[in-house]
């Protein structure tokens, strides 16, 4: 079996354990409560045989003992009317939807999509409020759960993105401002209460006694305090509800596209990946099974080509694309030492930085296919200014403002998995094959740098094991998943449709693309 179709099995095994969230017991409870479960709110409100491009299920997956499953939260991409839109359900099977710290990370990222991307928004919140026990990564700092109001707030003030929150169960203190901050409220009869605080917080604060539908239920909020706008019986006609919502909103609907299938079955690509990630393979054939027709119009194909530049489509979709060539390549004198594929040489940086800069002018979106090892080393690549090509080819990408999609084939590594479009430079969507492996260097590297000549020395045999299996545990793509540092990981038959989808999504708003989110002008 190759590894790819390995790793596969055992992300899409973990991926159906985290899709249960709290457990058929918590999903019982839920149901026996009259209410859908996250997951179900989700697949009611998305169209029916549409896409879902769920963003983070595997945050946190391997934390707290395993206790915080997606990190009580279900966040993604769809389409709903057949308009895309951004969608954040708290998981109350999941310590009763409470926010962990990656639950805050997930809801701003969900709200970066929408903010970046300007489409709407929809919370549908079923939450306990802060998990109290880890309040110290929620409540405070720049990026806790007050960034989640920021972040409402410049979507309702300058942005202008639709939001639409539906308090499906408890929404208590804090936590409220985030359907006080949307455009519109929905509540349900008989299990929604939104309040700042509850029945018991409320008794102890003043001495009061009233229960929870007097405090803040449905009614409360639709006709005494009209905090809430909308009014529904059960979460099924509250779903419905919101569909219709927004449908009447603007959108013109896309345009139907014909295109040409890839020239090769996507299964070609479970060959096509070696099992040992440190060999060679054929990229041009990976484009062979992602791209319309299989066909790419290469950019000077003969100049430094361990940097695979060119013109092609995904599902009619124009996008120029980016890859690192891997393998040996052949000088083009005698005397000309060979190119190791995934490396990034001078030359190379700057063929990329050109044709980045041509994409950006021509408005045409850039999908980065990384396999990178990292830039050359050495007197040569000093001599003739790696790093002013290095810092040429990172401000061009950091800098363009159409939108960067990042599929992590294989490696992603050092300063080269920076300059193809790594997270910190803001990607619209970084997804990532169970073949990924992001880190600093590969562990034999490391080992390297820390021991040198004294790493086969007895004495070091156990420190080195030790390290050798850190950085494999490390460097595996459910780790990356888990962190946050990949937005999904997709399997090879996924990634077409998916990859469409998401290019779909970031050509909906044509201003820049240019950090989490753009301001327009306020002059």
């Amino acid at each position: 079996m190759s590894r790819l179709k390995t790793l596969r099995d055992a992300y899409q095994q973990l991926r159906a354990r985290l899709e249960q969230g709290g457990g058929a017991e918590r999903i019982k409870r839920q149901h026996d409560q009259g209410k859908l479960t996250a997951r179900e709110r989700v697949a009611a409100l998305l169209d029916r045989d549409g896409p879902w491009v769920e963003i983070g299920l595997l945050v946190a997956w391997d934390q707290y003992d395993g206790q915080a499953p997606a990190a009580g939260v279900v966040t993604g991409l769809g389409r709903v009317g057949g308009r895309p839109v951004v969608v954040v359900a708290n998981d109350a099977t999941v310590k009763a939807g409470s926010w962990w710290p990656e639950t805050i990370k997930k809801i701003l990222r969900a709200q970066e999509i929408a903010m970046r991307q300007r489409i709407p928004i929809v919370y549908l919140v079923d939450s306990a409020g802060v998990n109290l026990p880890y309040q110290g990564g929620v409540f405070p700092g720049q990026y806790g759960a007050a960034r989640i109001f920021y972040y409402n707030s410049i979507m309702r003030r300058y942005l202008k993105v639709p939001q639409i929150a539906a308090v499906m169960g408890p929404c208590i203190a804090g936590g409220a401002y985030l359907p006080a901050l949307s455009d519109v409220i929905f509540m349900v009869d008989g299990t929604s209460f939104m309040g700042l605080g509850g029945p018991n917080l409320v008794k102890g604060a003043t001495g009061q006694v009233v229960d929870a539908e007097t405090l803040g239920g449905a009614t409360t909020h639709t006709s005494v305090s009209a905090v809430a706008h909308y009014r529904a019986k059960d979460d099924q006609e509250c779903i419905a509800r919101i569909r219709e919502y927004i449908g009447r909103l603007p959108h013109a609907p896309p345009s139907p596209r014909t295109y040409p299938a890839p020239k090769r079955d996507v299964k070609a690509l479970y060959e096509l990946i070696p099992v040992d990630h440190r060999m060679s393979y054929d990229v041009r054939a990976m484009f062979e099974c992602l791209l319309d027709a299989g066909q790419l119009d290469e950019f000077q194909p003969d100049v430094a080509p361990e940097m695979i530049c060119g013109h092609g489509a995904i599902e009619g979709r124009p996008v120029a694309v980016i890859a690192n060539s891997r393998g040996v390549i052949k000088g083009k004198k005698k005397a000309e030492a060979p190119r190791i594929g995934g490396i990034i040489y001078t030359e190379s940086a700057e063929k990329v930085a050109y044709f980045i800069e041509n994409a950006d002018r021509e408005r045409l979106p850039l999908l980065f296919l990384q396999d990178v090892s990292g830039f050359m080393v050495g007197t040569e690549a000093e001599h003739t200014g790696i790093i002013r090509a290095g810092a040429r080819f990172v401000e061009a990408m950091a800098t363009a403002t159409v939108p960067k999609l990042v599929l992590t084939v294989n490696h992603a590594s050092g300063a080269g998995y920076y300059a193809m479009a790594g997270q910190g430079f803001d990607p619209d969507f970084i997804v990532s094959w169970p073949t990924g492996r992001m880190g600093v260097m590969e562990g034999e590297s490391a080992i390297q740098a820390v021991y040198g000549a004294d790493a086969s020395k007895p004495d070091n045999a156990a420190a080195v094991d030790a390290m050798r299996a850190d950085y494999e545990d490390q460097l595996d793509a459910k780790f990356a998943g888990a962190r946050g540092f990949v937005d999904a990981i997709l399997t090879p038959e996924e990634t077409r449709d998916t990859l469409a989808f998401l290019l779909e999504v970031s050509t909906e708003f044509t201003g820049p693309h240019l950090g989490a989110f753009a301001l327009p002008s306020l002059m």
